[in-house]
């Protein structure tokens, strides 16, 4: 029987990364995010590698269209084996201007979109008594970052609700992973939100942003896709991606000097 992977915001970045490396090692595959189009170009490049691919258009922060996902999901291939939430919104600016609206769009896709998806397939995996989730954090999850409270609020919830599913639904067969990638050089820009003491502030973070996944150093979203593999292949429950590592070691040696980089970089001439 072949294995079958859902994976949400499938239509770039990281998503599209993950779903073509898992179409490599003969993964039927479910791609999810909003945007069809982009989706059903993957799903073609899917297919391309003899593996079979379906997309379906699907905003996490509705419940009822992730249902409809899960459902189309099962009853088009069978099974599923593998959820990979990915699906994600960033987030920069001082944390006074973020309205309430800007934290329900952040908080609503990057928490709720993975409760959403793991409600629906839970009782799929449950009456299987086998089953893989994938949880796509961050070094934010793991590390406190300035001037992306609404962001790294959202990637501690995911940690902390990865670590506890692991610990209670192991006995129960359904393995469950934690990836902590660091900075990764991907398409952040079509969804995030920037905020400052005015425009000007907030386009100055659009281009700092811009310009830093351009940067040739950083991971590449096809890194971040051989760690999710390396973990779902091994059974691994948390993998720190790249200079994750590097970083985290860095701020637990000098936590004040890292947090004053940080302001200073993120905060601009906001900075106190």
């Amino acid at each position: 029987m072949t294995n079958t992977v859902i994976i949400t915001g499938a239509s770039q970045g990281i998503g599209k990364a993950t779903a073509l490396l898992f179409a490599r090692h003969n993964y039927d595959v479910v791609l999810a995010a909003r945007q069809l189009d982009r989706l059903e170009a993957t799903a073609a490049e899917i297919r391309e590698l003899g593996r079979e691919a379906i997309a379906i258009s699907t905003d996490v922060k509705d419940p009822l269209q992730v249902n409809n996902l899960i459902q189309k999901a099962i009853a088009h291939f069978g099974h599923i084996d593998v959820l990979i939430n990915n699906a994600g919104i960033f987030g920069l600016g001082p944390v006074e201007d973020f309205s309430l609206d800007d934290w329900h769009q952040i908080i609503d896709t990057n928490l709720w979109g993975y409760v959403h998806t793991i409600n629906a397939i839970l009782p799929h995996f449950l009456e299987r008594r086998q089953g893989t989730i994938v949880n796509v954090s961050s070094i934010g999850g793991i590390e406190p970052i300035p001037y992306q409270i609404p962001y790294t609020t959202s990637k501690y919830a995911i940690t902390g609700l990865t670590k506890s599913l692991h610990a209670e639904l192991s006995p129960k067969g359904i393995h469950v992973s934690g990836i902590y990638p660091s900075f990764i050089s991907t398409q952040l820009m079509e969804r995030a939100i920037f905020r400052g003491q005015n425009e000007e502030t907030a386009q100055a973070r659009s281009e700092l942003v811009d310009k830093a996944v351009q940067t040739p150093v950083l991971e590449k979203p096809e890194d971040v896709a051989k760690s999710i593999w390396d973990a779902v292949k091994n059974q691994h429950s948390d993998v720190m991606v790249g200079t994750t590592n590097l970083w985290q070691a860095v701020y637990h040696l000098s936590p004040g000097l890292m947090q004053s980089l940080f302001r200073r970089v993120f905060g601009m001439e906001e900075r106190s």
